[in-house]
């Protein structure tokens, strides 16, 4: 009986598949704007609940799923725990904490109830690797819970972003206190929305590569 270790090149191989899977496992900004994802109505007033509810810091992941009249039916948070941007991992995260707060719609023809993700990120609001990864996940667990997938929303220091769209506001942001959740309707209502600026024009180059 012969024991060893794999070669270098073998663990360079093996090291370059899995990183390879990794990249497939994201969506780019041109993917995400041709899969046809539901417009909010109201983003503000959808990030300023989901921020006042859940209180994310940085690394922290909010699923929201909501009715056809964007109401609120169910949420959860977490904290990310895979130390590599990997769709695969996110994507588990988040179906693991659909079901635990709500009921699949797996027999319905067509979904009847849309899941957004909120996450609490360094850096601006441009889009990375790291984005395209939840962005991966939440389609793919999407498709696994019978759920439509919605918008994918970062909250950093300089405010939030739903990307793929341009919109996006100043507050909340990642260093701002929690609202209260019956001043989140009269809050949208008061500040103006962002829209367009450099977040949509960095979209706009790294879909045109």
């Amino acid at each position: 009986m012969t024991f060893g270790f794999a070669s270098s090149a073998a663990t360079s191989i093996t090291a370059s598949a899995n990183s390879a899977n990794q990249l497939a496992r994201l969506l780019e900004p041109a993917e995400w704007a041709a899969a046809g994802i539901p417009l909010l109505r109201n983003p503000r007033e959808v990030v300023s609940g989901l921020h006042a509810r859940h209180r994310p810091a940085l690394a922290t992941a909010v699923v929201a799923v909501l009715d056809h009249e964007e109401r609120l039916t169910a949420s959860a948070s977490f904290s990310r725990r895979s130390a590599a941007a990997d769709g695969w991992e996110f994507r588990n995260a988040l179906l693991a904490h659909l079901r635990r707060v709500i009921p699949h719609d797996l027999r319905r023809r067509t979904p009847v109830r849309t899941a957004v993700l909120l996450y609490c990120r360094d850096g601006d609001e441009r889009w990375t690797e790291e984005d395209g990864a939840w962005m991966w996940g939440l389609r793919d667990a999407c498709t696994l819970h019978g759920l439509r997938c919605g918008a994918y929303i970062t909250l950093t220091r300089g405010g939030w972003q739903v990307l793929g769209e341009g919109r996006g506001g100043r507050q909340p942001n990642s260093t701002s206190p929690p609202g209260h959740l019956a001043d989140v309707g009269a809050d949208a209502d008061r500040m103006p929305l962002r829209t367009g600026g450099g977040a949509m024009d960095a979209l706009r180059r790294t879909a045109a590569r």
